[in-house]
Parts: C-alpha cells; structure tokens; sequence
C-alpha cells in the first residue's frame, strides 16, 4: 500500500454497458481519494466518450503507463488499448468483449505482482467475452485459474446477509448431480474462514439451505438432503463449525430467519442469488472468498437497456469498492 492507502485496480468491463458511468460516478466524490487509490484499467477514450454521453462536467483520471506511478489523492488511468477503440453504446459485440478481456487481463498480471493491492471488476458480457484465451464462465472461474486455486466461493455480501453457492455457474440440470458431502464440505469451510479472517467474524453461524422444496420433506420430494446435505453439515460441525440446516430456503428467508446467521450456503445459484438481489440489490456486492487477493464485484450487469442514460445506480459498484478495502 501507498502512504497507507489501498491501491485498488478497477477493470473497464464492458465498454457498451453501464461499467465507465458507474465507475465515473463513484470516482467524482474525491472524499474516496482519502483512503484508497483508484487505478482505473481501460481508456481514457473511451472514458471521455462516456463522460459526455452521461454529461459529466469536470471529471478527469490522471493518466499513468504502469501501476506503480500512481500517487496519492489522485484517480488513475492505464490505458489497455490503442487509439481506434470504438464504443456502441448498448450494443453486445466480440470488440467489446475483447476490449474487456485485454484491460482485465492486464489488471489482474498487476495484482499478481503486487501492483496494486485489491481488484474491483465492473460487469462484462460473459457471451462476448469468450474466446481462446477466456473460456470460463465469469470472473471467479478465470482468477481461480489465472491463481491456480482449486476452490473458491462465490459469496455475494450485502449489509444483512452473506450468502454463498456451492455450485454456481453451471446450469440447473447438473446442479444434484454435482453436488457432493465433499464439495459441500470444501465450501463451507472457505465460507467458515472467509468470515473469520475478512470480516472478523470470530465463530460464524452458518445456514445450510437444502436442495428441494421443503428441504425434501424427509425424503418424500429427494433424498440429496438425507444422503448428501446431512452428512456434510455433520462432518461440518464435528470439524467445530457452527453449521446448522438443511433449511428449506422459501422459509428461512421469508420469516427472516436469515439474519440470525453470519452466513447462508445455498445449494445453486439462483436459489441463493434471487433472495439476496430482492433484499440487497443496491448494497450488495460479488466477493470472491477462498483467492489469496482481493476481488469485488457489484452484483448487476452489463445493463445495455440503459447504457449511457446517465440512469445507473452506482451504489453496487461503490459498496464493491468500500468492501475490497475494508478486506
């Protein structure tokens, strides 16, 4: 860190969505410059391009060739392309998606090298994103590569509930089959650490949700609860963890039973992101727990319908960035 404040790299993310109007409208408040140090990868271009179209007067990023030049009290930016970079604003488009690719690409080689010392993702299109060199899912999936971890969690942080998957980008038709105790059990434990060492939790209580309706109602509508959930939430605890469930998910979050936890794991993905969006959408933020850096994500998209509106939110994205300094 810099004069005790955190360097956090922010990447571009789409540039034909919403990511440079909600990075300009969190960086404008300068009250951020007294604790953190923005390093933006992407254009300045494409920056000034978007400045207008949102019609954002005295707005500007020092420009800077590497990381390590940044100094204090000031917002950066490195640019990750040439000068024929062009912005459709709204548009879904394998230029985007590649543009996306080169500045993470770029940011993430820093982190690696202790550049920059936290990494804020602004949203991408996970369709125009693919190509030869980024054939994952998101985000999560190519760090845990880039890093070669074998688990992380993708747990999703809003002011009154934290709320993890044990299976996440995968369609719904493999979710039971994936499922395992083992697997169960490797996420619990990063959700189990995570809370003890980012957010200072000293004895997290943790909420299993089952997979089926009603939990599987004794075996009546599934058996993974009985034959997998169980067992993993038992092994759990005889390790020490303070874990408690299977739950069944309709009711612990619609009584409110939720908040007595530190932590929720969900089985897939929807099943705990749709909850935590309706509760938290604006505050939450995407916290990739179990990678030895830092990386948040607001919890929304490339949001195309409203690019360059000057109409999106930037409260996710802030939030994101609060978070990865806290951490």
């Amino acid at each position: 860190m810099t004069d005790n404040k955190v360097k956090v790299g922010i990447t571009q993310g789409d540039i034909n969505g919403i990511s440079y109007e909600i990075i300009i409208k969190t960086l404008k408040d300068n009250r951020l410059l007294d604790f953190c140090i923005p390093v933006l990868y992407g254009s300045p271009k494409v920056l000034a391009y978007h400045r207008k179209a949102i019609d954002v007067e005295n707005f500007s990023l020092i420009s800077i060739a590497e990381a390590h030049e940044a100094k204090p009290k000031k917002a950066c930016i490195i640019n990750c392309h040439d000068d024929n970079i062009r912005v459709e604003l709204g548009k879904a488009t394998t230029y985007a998606g590649e543009a996306a690719y080169q500045a993470m690409e770029i940011a993430v080689k820093d982190l690696i090298d202790r550049q920059i010392d936290v990494l804020v993702t602004a949203p991408i299109d996970k369709h125009t994103i693919q190509q030869k060199d980024f054939q994952f899912p998101g985000h999560t999936e190519y760090l845990q590569s880039r890093l070669e971890i074998k688990d992380t969690l993708m747990m999703m942080v809003g002011p009154d509930v934290r709320v993890g998957v044990v299976t996440g980008h995968i369609p719904l038709s493999e979710v039971a089959q994936t499922l395992s105790v083992d697997l169960i059990l490797r996420k619990l434990r990063i959700m189990n650490e995570s809370l003890k060492n980012d957010f200072n939790i000293q004895k997290p209580r943790l909420a299993v949700l089952g997979l089926n309706p009603h939990a599987g109602d004794h075996g009546l509508l599934g058996k993974e609860e009985t034959d997998i959930i169980e067992p993993a939430v038992k092994q759990a605890t005889d390790e020490g963890m303070i874990v408690i469930g299977p739950f069944a998910a309709d009711g612990l979050f619609g009584s409110g039973s939720f908040s007595k936890f530190d932590g929720i794991m969900a089985m897939y993905h929807d099943q705990g992101l749709a909850p935590f969006k309706a509760l938290s959408f604006d505050q939450g933020v995407n916290y990739t727990a179990g990678l030895p850096v830092v990386r948040t994500s607001p919890v929304h998209g490339t949001a195309y319908e409203i690019a360059g509106l000057g109409k999106a939110n930037p409260d996710s994205f802030r939030q994101a960035l609060y978070l990865a300094c806290d951490i």
